[in-house]
């Protein structure tokens, strides 16, 4: 059995940087066709699109809002009619954010949780009928460990990640066997969303307070949602991996 994606559609949200792009990249050498989303980010989209073909891979980007309903729904309608049906989905659009519980408002907390956790119900439940439909698909969702640990100051986004995987362990008990739904939870990854320019040095020092004390590659991450969208992982179900740099130890 080798890790392949020959000939699957993978739709990934988020994709024009991070994790999602070297996913992107990951699964085009894999031989997979893959769907660029992102959302205001033409260029770097583009960009990538550019990047994987270049490298022998089919590729499109798709604009889309994954907070609003009526944007995903004509995005995945336009990715199959473009590209096929969708085989695999990586739900990897997120945002991060840290201030005090007492300064969070309410207009703040709906933004987390909308992009965070509202995002991977509208993006299921727009794939899942095609998947059932077919009787075969994968999805992956982008977790985190602070969804297992909670952080002080990170009250929405621990919210939201623990319902993200909530959300996961229930799809993938209604959707088995013949539908495979998955997270990762990452530890801290070195993307621009989690550098100096957005993060306090005091919440980076933290961060680096782990066994392998440094941050992912995003490649690292990458290859651990690869491996779940691949045959490789046909018996995981519902689980929640953790390439983790030893922040969580089950």
């Amino acid at each position: 059995m080798t890790l392949s994606l020959t000939g699957r559609v993978v739709l990934i949200t988020g994709a024009a940087s991070g994790i999602g792009r070297a996913t992107a990249l990951a699964c085009g050498a894999a031989g997979a066709i893959v769907a660029v989303n992102h959302l205001a980010r033409a260029d770097e989209a583009a960009e990538l699109v550019a990047l994987l073909e270049s490298r022998g891979a089919r590729a499109q980007a798709f604009e889309a809002d994954v907070t609003r309903s009526a944007d995903v729904t004509r995005m995945v309608a336009d990715v199959e009619r473009e590209l096929g049906p969708i085989g695999a989905l990586l739900n990897n659009a997120g945002i991060i954010d840290d201030r005090p519980f007492l300064e969070t408002t309410e207009e703040h907390w709906d933004r987390m949780l909308n992009t965070d956790l509202k995002s991977v119900f509208l993006m299921c439940r727009a794939v899942l009928p095609g998947m059932v439909q077919r009787g075969a698909g994968v999805i992956v969702n982008i977790a985190s460990d602070l969804g297992v640990l909670g952080r002080e100051q990170f009250a929405p986004y621990c919210a939201a990640k623990a319902g993200v995987i909530g959300l996961t362990r229930s799809l993938a008990r209604e959707f088995a066997p013949r539908i495979r739904v998955n997270a990762v939870a990452p530890g801290p990854v070195a993307t621009a969303m989690l550098s100096t320019e957005h993060m306090s040095a005091e919440w980076i020092e933290k961060e680096l307070d782990i066994p392998q004390h440094r941050f992912a590659a995003p490649d690292e991450i990458a290859a651990t949602v690869l491996f779940l969208m691949s045959d490789l992982s046909r018996f995981y179900c519902g689980q929640v991996l953790g390439p983790n740099g030893g922040s969580v130890m089950p």
